[in-house]
């Protein structure tokens, strides 16, 4: 299997970051890490094992990036508001430096699938919903979607367009109408253990209730009791479902 490691400079943040290419041919995928981790979880934790018959046959490219997370969303000494202006810089980062070395790599601006789990779930959705032109498919797996409980103190428009619980209950007109054709939102989650003290199974369940009424394609697949909050069940359920998506 071909895996490339490179770093990609952001001006925005003043640093560069790290991405993994594994394959050489196929529908390309972004992985977002969980909550403050890094390129190689995906493989440290066996989720390019369950999709290497994939990437094997030429069907999946996949490309693993880190989080910034730890000077964003979980910063604990600034309010809601400012993380989600911070959030931005990796927006910045994602879309005029990742993308562009993804559809060179590519040799071509292809669609691009974004997954990932847990809080990596929240920035798969969200990136897919705010430029669905770049990243039409969204695989969640055990994601929350209402990310107010994150921190505190204010909140205003950065904070607005980066909670999809938020900014979906109002889409409306020509783009909710462009939204509808265009996104797919696959999510999953499980209903073992941590399931539920970490919110994703309410939370899944209730984005999965604004996607429907706003008539944005959307599919909720809710695993078994025995299926925790936990990188096994991810491994299973990646597995499971991206045959059909490459």
């Amino acid at each position: 299997m071909r895996r490339e490691h490179a770093r990609l400079w952001s001006n925005s943040i003043g640093a560069d970051g790290n991405i993994i290419a594994y394959g050489h041919h196929g529908r390309p995928l972004l992985v977002f890490p969980s909550e403050r981790g890094n390129v190689m979880d995906y493989e440290d934790r066996q989720m390019i094992d369950s999709l290497a018959h994939l990437i094997d046959d030429g069907r999946l490219k996949v490309y693993c990036i880190d989080s910034f997370d730890s000077a964003s969303w979980s910063r604990g000494d600034v309010e809601l508001e400012e993380r989600a202006r911070l959030h931005g810089l990796y927006e910045n980062w994602v879309i005029d430096q990742v993308v562009p070395w993804i559809h060179e790599d590519c040799r071509g601006a292809l669609d691009i699938m974004t997954t990932g789990c847990s809080f990596g779930a929240y920035h798969a959705a969200n990136f897919a919903l705010k430029r669905a032109d770049l990243f039409p498919l969204a695989i969640c797996q055990s994601g929350v979607y209402e990310i107010s409980n994150v921190g505190h103190g204010r909140r205003g428009d950065a904070f607005y367009f980066n909670n999809p619980m938020d900014y979906v209950a109002n889409l409306q007109g020509d783009h909710l109408e462009w939204l509808a054709g265009r996104v797919t939102i696959l999510l999953v989650c499980g209903q073992g253990q941590w399931e539920d003290t970490t919110g994703a199974l309410h939370s899944t369940k209730a984005f999965a209730s604004r996607l429907g009424e706003k008539g944005l394609r959307y599919e909720l697949d809710l695993w078994g009791q025995d299926v925790p909050h936990d990188w096994p069940s991810w491994r299973n359920q990646i597995a499971h479902h991206m045959p059909r998506f490459c």
